[in-house]
């Protein structure tokens, strides 16, 4: 147990000291904040406990991080089981998250793809897609990138090889981007539930 606390510690600390990495991580945010400001929303996906922080990321976006405020267009397109089974049943598992995208998707939107080895056929697909679509790509990966660093527009890799800590750390990102899209666009003065993201932008 102590073993395990211990490398998650080593794979965070990782991260902070690596310059580059916190940049990188910083510019996705940015970004972020940009496309909000400009109408536009953002997707992501992945498979498993990655399909999990995909719903976990677009849950504090749309309902809330730090502080009450409107919510933020955000889809985990991992949720909707008769999309997924139809798309899985007549295109195969390798469309499921493509063909969403292909459906919902729009210029200037982004698309955060989650994959611990970076190698998962079905968010490959979906970055493929953005591409025809002009959608901003991040990948969020483990150290080696995988095949989706070639695809992505910003690949965030996480220091490790191991698929829990590189978990652990995609959730830490993914808090850290949702905490600076929430304070640059609202601030933590902003104490209106009631207004609009159109509003207040």
């Amino acid at each position: 147990m102590a073993e395990q606390i211990k490398k998650s510690i080593e794979v965070k600390q990782g991260i902070l000291e690596n310059k580059e990495l916190m940049l990188l991580i910083e510019e996705v945010s940015v970004k972020a904040v940009e496309l909000y400001k400009q109408g536009n929303k953002i997707m992501l996906a992945g498979n498993g406990g990655s399909a999990a922080d995909a719903q976990h990321i677009a849950g504090e976006l749309v309902s809330r991080f730090y502080f009450d405020r409107p919510g933020l267009p955000a889809l985990a397109l991992t949720t909707d089981t008769s999309i997924i089974t139809a798309i899985g049943n007549d295109y195969g598992y390798e469309k499921l998250f493509a063909r969403q995208i292909q459906a919902n998707g729009n210029a200037g939107d982004m698309f955060i793809g989650i994959s611990t080895s970076g190698n998962s056929a079905n968010v490959i697909k979906a970055l493929e897609e953005c591409k025809t679509q002009n959608i901003i790509t991040v990948g969020l990966t483990g150290e080696d990138g995988g095949k989706m660093e070639g695809l992505c527009d910003f690949c965030i890799k996480v220091p490790s090889n191991e698929t829990p800590r590189i978990q652990e750390s995609h959730i830490l990102i993914g808090h850290i981007i949702c905490s600076i899209v929430e304070e640059a666009i609202f601030g933590q003065g902003f104490n209106s539930p009631l207004s609009t993201v159109a509003e207040v932008l």
